[in-house]
Formats: structure tokens, C-alpha cells, sequence
């Protein structure tokens, strides 16, 4: 089931590359832009991740946090981290509950893989709710950072 603009969300709770617990109520007052992505270490999803490292200061001018999440395990997202050099955290939705929470993950994908988020971006407002979502059904696209960036203004 898939959550729909103006819906609430429910909290989640989910592992950081530092083994820490992350849980969305912790970030109350500020808005979140959640980026689904389909796997560390690959073409399509170092080139978004790198994009946003480089313009965090736009999502950080807007209030924002940013919280990447993949089926990975922590040990491999805190690789990926670290070689990227990443300045937001990279959550690790290993039992995949949370991508099939948000309606962002493919249950049969390639190389017959089950269970691999969807690239996707929801951004959550100051008070929880959802104000904005992308879901791609083709790993090899890339989100309207532009569209979500507007969203983000949008809220004030």
C-alpha cells in the first residue's frame, strides 16, 4: 500500500552505518526527503547520492534532512559512506520493511533478486505528513531533484 500526499506517515525505525537506530518521529520539526535507492556501489546510484552530497546545502538552506535508504546491509552502506565521502546518513532497510512501507520496491528485479528499493524520493513535512513522492519503475532514471527542491520551498 502505497501512502498518498496529504497522508500522514507512520514512524520508522531503521540502522545507520554508525549501528545507531534511526527513527523518523526523532526528526519532528524538520522536514525529510527520503531517497530510496537500489543498491550501493552502482553507476546510477553513486551519481545521485554524489549529487546530493554536493548540493546539501540547498536541502540544508530549505530545513531539511536528508536520509538515503537501500536494501544494503550497514556494513556495505558504511563503505559506500565512507569511500563517497557522504554528509547524510545512509540507512539500512535490510528486511526491506520500510521500501515496501512506502511503495518503493521492486519484489522481482533483475538478475532475479527479490526485494530492491525503487529509486524514490518522498519528502515529509515538519509535522510528519507526506507532501511530495517519486516513484521510478526503471532503476536507470534518475529523480526531478528540481520538482522535489520545489516541493521543499513550497512548504516554507
Amino acid at each position: 500500500m502505497r501512502l498518498t500526499i496529504g497522508q500522514p506517515t507512520t514512524d520508522i525505525k531503521i540502522f545507520d552505518t554508525e549501528k545507531q537506530e534511526v527513527s523518523l518521529s526523532g526528526f519532528k520539526g524538520k522536514n525529510v526527503v527520503l531517497l530510496f535507492f537500489p543498491q550501493a556501489f552502482t553507476g546510477v546510484c553513486t551519481e545521485e547520492l554524489c549529487s546530493t552530497r554536493d548540493n546539501i546545502g540547498v536541502y540544508e538552506g530549505l530545513d531539511a534532512q536528508v536520509l538515503a535508504i537501500s536494501v544494503d546491509s550497514t556494513f556495505t552502506l558504511g563503505k559506500f559512506k565512507e569511500d563517497q565521502q557522504f554528509n547524510f546518513p545512509l540507512l539500512s532497510d535490510f528486511n526491506k520493511e520500510v521500501s515496501r512501507k512506502y511503495g518503493a520496491i521492486f519484489e522481482d528485479w533483475i538478475l532475479n533478486m527479490k526485494g530492491v528499493s525503487k529509486r524514490s524520493v518522498f519528502i515529509i513535512d515538519k509535522e510528519g505528513v507526506l507532501r511530495y513522492s517519486e516513484v521510478l519503475e526503471s532503476a536507470g532514471d534518475m529523480p526531478d531533484f528540481a520538482k522535489a527542491q520545489e516541493a521543499l520551498k513550497s512548504m516554507g
